[in-house]
């Protein structure tokens, strides 16, 4: 009961030197950015998801994209599909008005309007991918970090051994068991993250392929100015919004 009330975590933090007390602050750092991350992104998936489909629904019952650029002028877009809706609109305008007057603005209306329909999507997707850096980083080297501490802990607890001669069991089982905590902290800082990224990725890989959907359909609308339809996932047809000719 003795020995086991004489090692642990607690007796592991008030043996090991500055390094491997460093090593644990640096394992601790992770996992506080990993878990802030995890909710932050989180949150953050959550609403643009009920946005998104908040938005989409008014979208495709409007009548047309005029009355979009109304509801988009006195709500602020506030997710990627209406952001990119209204980045459209107002190009196709500004375009139809003013025609080409700078480097940025050269080309046909269809170009002008894919360059700008593209750049919105890339500032999309870099926002989409804010934080998932952090969390592969620590996803691959928490683990090694958490190693790095058990080898250190193991060398010193081997010399401390043979400094004090006393090579038995139970004088060599506790200091390396000890030494061990770190590997198990690196690996439970490591999991979540490597689980988090995953899951955060195949979010925005799923959004993104509706937005490329979506940016199809109001590429459609702004440049052809006709009636679109298109069938939904069980078959059954569903009308666009109708879009006036000349109102792009």
């Amino acid at each position: 009961m003795d020995l086991q009330q004489s090692y642990g975590f607690a007796h592991f933090l008030s043996q090991t030197d500055a390094v491997g007390k460093s090593l644990f602050v640096v394992l601790l750092l992770m996992s506080l950015a990993t878990w802030y991350l995890i909710v932050a992104k989180g949150l953050q998936v959550f609403l643009t998801r009920r946005r998104s489909a908040r938005f989409l629904d008014t979208f495709w019952s409007m009548p047309s994209l005029n009355a979009v650029e109304r509801h988009l002028e006195q709500h602020h877009p506030d997710e990627p599909f209406s952001h990119l809706a209204y980045h459209a609109i107002v190009a196709a305008r500004h375009h139809a008005r003013h025609g080409v007057n700078r480097l940025d603005e050269a080309g046909s209306k269809s170009e002008f309007l894919t360059r700008s329909m593209r750049r919105v999507i890339d500032e999309e997707t870099a926002r989409l991918e804010w934080g998932l850096t952090v969390l592969a980083s620590v996803g691959s080297t928490a683990p090694f970090v958490g190693l790095f501490g058990t080898v250190w802990g193991v060398y010193h607890a081997l010399v401390a051994i043979g400094i004090s001669g006393q090579g038995t069991l139970d004088k060599v089982a506790g200091p390396v068991g000890e030494a061990l905590i770190m590997t198990g902290a690196g690996l439970a800082v490591a999991i979540p993250a490597v689980l988090a990224y995953n899951a955060f990725v195949r979010s925005n890989r799923m959004v993104l392929a509706k937005l490329d959907a979506f940016a199809h359909d109001l590429y459609s609308f702004l440049t052809t100015g006709a009636h679109f339809e298109a069938e939904t996932a069980n078959g059954n047809r569903r009308t666009q919004p109708q879009v006036v000719k000349g109102a792009a």
